[in-house]
């Protein structure tokens, strides 16, 4: 296990009714918040007026940047860092998924960096500033309300890129599991595959020497497959919603990839799916990624997969290797068709034409310390496998 330095300075509340705590922590580190949130779902569910409530019980003063879009503009950041400049604004709160955290997140450290903000993540600047943050969470997936990353696009570049830094990890987020009871089943099925892929990120990894996070993110990868179809079914399942918000924190905060290497694959791959065809992230990851895990099973691999197998599908340990990392490659594809995700890009209007394009975009330095090695004719091939 190589060495590492763990800090998380995020204060999570977990748990109904926990939004009450949001004005005290907020008035503790701001006066002045700018209210970042999506196309509308919060002013119906509850969500802006419980967190309004809370900002006028504490003397806090707000603007509003509504419209965040699913896959983040810069354009959107641009808006919200002119918002707080203007106003003299000294915090940000985002209310809703990972979509809006992120961007609430390229707001504040865009607010102190001498240029523009689509800077951070194009040159992949890591911000040594920012305003505190605040998250009430409304969709478990991206873990971005306990992780330093921000995913902003690009339309006019067709690019998706991220950023991050230690000033930009939420300085309080509120994680109700009651606020993701209205989120339609889609919006559930595509989050429980981002949860799934995040842990798999970090769980193909070339060095498998921490146990515990292993261990971890098996336990992770169980609880999405065990929870995931119920919050579909029951909507309003507590336990259900619960373990899948709790889930996505620790797929990303960092933890699972601990003492060991790790190089993101799938993602990098989705990033420039959704940068060119604007799809829901989660969608393209269900997709894509066990398209991957059948590219890369090789006698090396094998093994690994297999452990996957006996570990998360109970399998049976006495197969032979190979038909058990095929069989669990399988059930991962199963698995989210039964969420009623696509398997193919086709069935979203997807072509091959801009393929070469998006490998080469896609294809960084990380690719060739990932746990398979990938060129960019690697990645055109998994994208065709795709089709």
């Amino acid at each position: 296990m190589k060495n590492f330095t763990y800090a998380i300075p995020t204060v999570v509340h977990f748990g109904q009714g926990q939004i009450q705590k949001l004005g005290a922590e907020i008035a503790a580190r701001a006066s002045k918040v700018l209210v970042v949130y999506g196309g509308g779902s919060v002013k119906r569910n509850g969500v802006f007026d419980a967190a309004i409530e809370q900002l006028k019980a504490h003397g806090i003063q707000w603007a509003e940047l509504p419209g965040v879009e699913p896959n983040p503009r810069v354009a959107t950041v641009r808006e919200g860092v002119r918002l707080c400049r203007e106003q003299g604004l000294d915090g940000v709160l985002a209310l809703g998924g990972g979509s809006v955290i992120d961007c609430a997140k390229g707001v504040a450290a865009g607010f102190y960096h001498d240029g523009d903000p689509w800077d951070l993540s194009a040159k992949k600047l890591t911000p040594e500033r920012a305003l505190p943050i605040f998250t009430v969470l409304t969709m478990a997936a991206t873990g971005s309300e306990m992780d330093d990353i921000a995913v902003i696009s690009n339309p006019e570049t067709n690019e998706k890129e991220s950023f991050a830094g230690p000033c930009c990890y939420p300085a309080v987020s509120i994680l109700d599991p009651t606020y993701t009871y209205s989120l339609p089943a889609a919006q559930t099925a595509a989050g429980t595959a981002d949860i799934m892929s995040h842990t798999f990120e970090n769980y193909f990894s070339p060095i498998e020497d921490n146990y515990l996070a292993e261990s971890l993110a098996e336990a992770v990868l169980r609880s999405c497959v065990k929870y995931g179809p119920r919050a579909i079914a029951v909507p309003d399942d507590y336990e259900a919603r619960a373990n899948l918000m709790w889930n996505a924190a620790w797929a990303i905060n960092g933890f699972l990839k601990m003492g060991k290497p790790v190089a993101w694959s799938v993602h990098r791959m989705e990033h420039e799916l959704s940068a060119f065809y604007d799809i829901t992230h989660g969608v393209g990851l269900a997709i894509l990624t066990p398209n991957w895990m059948r590219y890369v099973l090789s006698e090396r691999t094998e093994a690994r997969f297999a452990r996957y197998g006996t570990a998360v599908w109970d399998l049976d340990p006495a197969l032979p290797v190979r038909e058990l990392a095929e069989a669990a490659i399988q059930k991962t594809r199963n698995f989210f068709t039964s969420l009623g995700l696509p398997a193919a890009l086709s069935e979203l209007g997807i072509g091959p034409e801009h393929f070469p394009e998006m490998a080469r975009k896609a294809r960084t330095a990380g690719f060739d310390k990932t746990f398979v090695p990938l060129s960019a004719e690697d990645i055109v091939h998994i994208y065709q496998m795709s089709l």
